[in-house]
């Protein structure tokens, strides 16, 4: 950490000194070259502007968007479903058992995984491949 008893001279460095002679190395156009917008006192322009032509990011297409109910459904794989020590299982077991965040809203059940234990599903949205292994394992689905 610095501290301002600590500074010495040369700790800050001197800004270039430009438009001193050809001998200081910014002489004469001071580094900006000959003429142009760049050249100019006050010469600005935005970011991404192009002098007129129409910039890249308005001549490529908008693509995709984000869904944000993404972020408040999680999906439950099978064998995640016997993770709880209960028979029955809803959101709120899943989330105290820590399968789910505490910010999901919804859950899905998705047929990946095996399922051996008989549970009981209730009030969460179950893909026809995990219901039939579900009740396979001797379970049910309450919708």
């Amino acid at each position: 950490m610095m501290k301002l008893n600590t500074l010495k001279p040369g700790s800050r460095k001197a800004p270039k000194r430009v438009g001193r002679g050809s001998s200081a190395g910014q002489g004469k156009t001071c580094g900006r070259g000959h003429k142009g917008q760049r050249a100019r006192a006050g010469g600005y322009h935005k970011v991404g502007f192009e002098g007129g032509q129409m910039p890249l990011q308005r001549r490529l297409p908008k693509i995709g968007f984000t869904s944000h109910k993404q972020s408040e459904t999680a999906e439950v794989r099978l064998h995640e479903l016997v993770v709880p020590k209960t028979d029955v299982v809803d959101l709120e077991v899943l989330k105290a058992a820590g399968v789910v965040p505490r910010r999901a809203e919804r859950a899905r059940i998705i047929a990946s995984g095996k399922i051996t234990k008989a549970v009981k599903v209730r009030g969460m949205k179950v893909t026809p491949g995990a219901r039939q292994a579900i009740e396979a394992a001797g379970g049910s689905v309450e919708d």
